[in-house]
């Protein structure tokens, strides 16, 4: 039988690498106020909508002028956003989940991305 003492130093590792993984999503996310700002403010934002093609005719509707490609197409689709390279990129999904997984895969190859904190419903919530 594993003493009780093993598990709280576990716990406690646990604990940091969630804290230390939430900070380093803050950092690398916007939220839905700050999007909208750079939409005016910056004429060379991207927006990268990674939902499937249908969600963007369902009721959330989409952003115009968004690049859609969905999140499980990006990694083979990524060289489509390689004239963004320079670009900054606000990375939105239906709820923000989507796009987590969408801005570490852009990050990773060298891309300046954010998530969108809240995704569309949070966009068409606060328009």
């Amino acid at each position: 039988m594993i003493s009780p003492r093993f598990y709280i130093p576990l716990f406690l590792l646990s604990a940091l690498l969630i804290t230390t993984c939430a900070q380093v999503d803050n950092k690398n996310s916007i939220t839905v106020e700050q999007l909208r700002d750079e939409i005016k403010a910056n004429d060379n934002l991207i927006v990268l909508d990674v939902r499937n093609p249908s969600e963007l005719k369902g009721p959330l509707g989409f952003i115009e002028g968004v690049v859609n490609i969905p999140v499980q197409d990006l990694k083979l689709r990524i060289n489509e956003l390689k004239e963004y390279k320079e670009n900054d990129i606000a990375v939105i999904c239906r709820s923000g989940n989507r796009s987590v997984t969408a801005t570490n895969l852009l990050l990773e190859n060298g891309f300046s991305a954010k998530n969108v904190l809240g995704g569309m419903n949070e966009y068409r919530k606060n328009k």
